[in-house]
């Protein structure tokens, strides 16, 4: 995976260069639809994607809705891709056995407490999971281009900070999909953080919006404060990770960002210890990259866990149990 490109965010010279390829994607996204075979589950499908490639805070949005639904008697279970896993069947994650090299870091961090399935196949993984006979919905943790599966309710996750970047296709800007006909695909959206790039007016009129708001954990805040620490992280959106150990009163003496779903190595740890003690620094990283550590590294690094609160999230939990018994009538 590379690291989100900075260029993204506005419609600069290298972006332009790329529109010709640009162009390339979305015509090979046209070809992949048009030759398509829709497959519906017999489980309900709850999507939970983004029009734009980079973090969005999508998997924080999986867990919580994962919680509501359980809380309402409800047995779901979580069908991941498993980006960076090794994984080529349709696989039940389980983390005592399991590591983020074999099953992705998203689907390792999500099994920790929860039903997950990996399977680069999603209408295999699907069936596998109706097969098992203990769930009544399934949980698709991204998948809204993918369209080989029949979405029942599909929620579009946005970063606020970042919106929609330049609004252009990969590579010149970070969509996946044109927006409207991305917009078009979702019943719901999320937008995780303050709206700055003013999204919801981009959203169809009378679309539901809610606002999500990722947040750290208490206990890890009161141990950060006015200490001095050094930042890492390989995700989607770095720079959101290192302002959030700032606004938890940590004192950031350096933060450092790798690609998203890098895979450390030694070196890299070690490098990283020796940084930091040089710095007097504590080294704190994500959860994803937390789990993607070898267990005695996971000793000696700690990591700010976080999640989402969502207003008005009764109307989103509703809306989706509504499915859910529409699909089983």
């Amino acid at each position: 995976m590379i690291k989100t490109p900075d260029f993204w965010s506005n419609r600069g010279l290298l972006a332009v260069l790329l529109l010709p390829f640009a162009g390339l994607w979305a015509g090979a996204t046209v070809i992949r639809n048009a030759l398509a075979h829709e497959t519906k589950a017999s489980l309900p499908i709850i999507c939970i994607g983004n029009l734009s490639a980079g973090g969005t805070g999508k998997t924080p949005v999986t867990s919580f809705l994962y919680d509501q639904l359980q809380a309402h008697g409800h047995k779901p279970a979580i069908l991941i891709r498993g980006y960076g896993g090794t994984a080529k069947r349709p696989l039940w994650v389980d983390p005592s056995l399991h590591h983020a090299n074999e099953v992705g870091d998203e689907a390792l961090m999500l099994s920790e407490s929860r039903d997950v399935l990996v399977a680069r196949d999603r209408v295999s993984g699907a069936a596998m999971i109706a097969a098992n006979g203990n769930h009544d919905v399934i949980l698709m943790d991204d998948g809204l281009q993918h369209p080989y599966i029949a979405k029942d309710f599909a929620i579009g996750v946005f970063d606020g900070n970042v919106g929609i970047g330049n609004g252009w296709l990969i590579p010149a800007g970070p969509l996946r999909i044109g927006l409207q006909s991305g917009i078009k695909t979702i019943h719901a959206a999320i937008i995780n953080g303050n709206d700055e790039t003013n999204i919801i007016s981009k959203l169809q009129p009378h679309m539901p919006v809610f606002a999500g708001h990722l947040t750290a954990d208490k206990s890890i805040i009161d141990a950060l404060d006015g200490h001095p620490v050094m930042g890492f992280a390989g995700i989607g959106r770095p720079n959101r990770f290192f302002t959030s150990l700032k606004a938890a009163g940590a004192n950031l003496v350096r933060s450092l960002a790798f690609a998203d779903h890098h895979p450390y190595s030694e070196a890299d740890l070690v490098r990283l210890q020796e940084d930091a003690a040089r710095l007097g620094a504590a080294l704190v990283t994500t959860k994803k990259d937390w789990v993607r550590l070898p267990a005695e590294w996971r000793e000696r690094i700690g990591f700010l866990p976080v999640s989402l609160d969502l207003d008005a999230a009764d109307a989103l939990v509703d809306a989706i149990i509504a499915t859910i018994a529409e699909k089983g009538a």
